[in-house]
């Protein structure tokens, strides 16, 4: 799926994503937790402003976006973990 992407630009084009829209929502990208490259693309795992983790993949030779996953953060998981922390 195409999206928009604010990236920030140094010395490599598009070499950081910082927010993207996806439909009419805006999302901030909190955090890049994984970068790695294919062979005509490069990918970012993020997490953004929802709390939910996505995979954007972006495509030099033509320049465009795109989304190639989504994962919705887990409450249930995050609570069971602060639980646990709490015990140790």
């Amino acid at each position: 799926m195409r999206i928009q992407v604010d990236a920030y630009s140094g010395y490599k084009a598009e070499e950081k994503p910082r927010q993207f829209v996806l439909g009419e929502h805006t999302y901030q990208i909190r955090e890049v937790l994984d970068q790695w490259y294919g062979p005509d693309s490069v990918y970012f795992k993020v997490l953004a402003s929802d709390q939910n983790f996505y995979i954007l993949r972006y495509c030099p030779a033509s320049d465009e976006w795109s989304l190639e996953s989504f994962r919705q953060a887990s409450a249930k998981l995050s609570s069971t973990f602060s639980h646990a922390h709490r015990r140790t």
